[in-house]
């Protein structure tokens, strides 16, 4: 198996099938504020963990795309970066892109967080969604966080569903209450079209790149605001053996600080973050894997338009 060029998914099928009469498919932006729950809500309803959380705002750098084929519909959820005002140039590719997507696709899920009121960050996101002919869905996320007093919540996106009329639907991402009801008010609005993908495809990047982004969701979770969005994990190597998969990662941080808050004393902050990794990745690939991670300084490499391409980074085409 190459790890190149193969994705996430159950036994490989590469055939196409012809969709039946009636079946709708379509591209489908998750967009909202960062920390509402866009990569939770995606793995939720496709079914599988194919975009990293972490309580970190920012965590999602890149367009993923996941897969949710059902007997009527195939939905490809597209989940963008959370939408903010951007203060360098990573922040500035991560929002153009979550900029294209909204006008690339077919519709658009604005999630916002139901356990408090609508505010100016949506506002300000609301404002980029004005300017697009792409239909709207607006979604109610954290329903499992609101408090009893819910109703004048709910009450201030009800006002911004009429003012736009926008659909709205409430669910928990986290506890899998209401998805249903999101998953067939989504299918209700897209057209009928073909598969794009193989059914049993759950995403569109490759093995390599998800690897990369399970040990970035540990480095997230295990040094949370010590080393927030410094960090760029680039897979350099994998070996495949019939026993044993050997993966080497480079994890490039911008100062020498924050190599030595990753590396821990006497190394074990690193050695946590690689087993837990580990852990991660083994579960990717059914099978055994030795992780080697390496720490280097690249000193602002966010600002760097050359090293954010070599990272990944790159503008999406529209």
């Amino acid at each position: 198996m190459n790890h190149d060029d193969t994705n996430l998914q159950p036994p490989i099928s590469y055939s196409i099938p012809i969709a039946p009469e009636g079946f709708k498919s379509g591209f489908v932006a998750i967009i909202g504020r960062p920390n509402v729950g866009k990569s939770t809500l995606m793995n939720q309803l496709v079914g599988q963990k194919v975009a990293i959380t972490s309580p970190v705002a920012q965590t999602t750098r890149n367009r993923l795309q996941g897969i949710l084929t059902t007997d009527q519909a195939q939905i490809i959820f597209v989940d963008t970066p959370g939408i903010h005002k951007p203060h360098h140039e990573l922040g500035k590719v991560l929002v153009k892109n979550a900029q294209i997507a909204i006008n690339a696709v077919d519709l658009v899920l604005l999630v916002v967080d139901s356990s408090i009121e609508a505010g100016g960050g949506d506002r300000y996101i609301i404002e980029l969604v004005e300017d697009t002919r792409t239909p709207v869905i607006l979604g109610l996320n954290k329903s499992d966080q609101q408090p009893a007093n819910y109703e004048p919540l709910d009450e201030s996106y009800t006002r911004l569903s009429q003012l736009h009329h926008w659909p709205m639907v409430k669910f928990s991402a986290l506890q899998g209450t209401g998805t249903e009801q999101l998953q067939n008010l989504l299918i209700e609005h897209l057209e009928p079209g073909p598969y794009y993908y193989p059914p049993d495809l759950v995403t569109d990047q490759p093995e390599r790149f998800i690897m990369g982004e399970l040990i970035r969701e540990q480095i997230l979770l295990l040094t949370r605001q010590e080393v927030p969005h410094s960090v760029a994990v680039v897979v350099e190597n994998v070996e495949e053996t019939p026993k044993l998969t050997r993966v080497f990662a480079a994890i490039n941080v911008e100062r020498n600080s924050q190599k030595g808050i990753i590396i821990g004393k006497n190394g074990s902050m690193l050695k946590a973050i690689g087993s837990a990794a580990r852990e991660a990745i083994q579960k990717l690939i059914d099978g055994e894997v030795y992780l080697n991670l390496f720490v280097k300084v690249e000193p602002k490499w966010r600002q760097s338009r050359q090293l954010l391409a070599e990272f990944g980074y790159r503008v999406e085409e529209s």
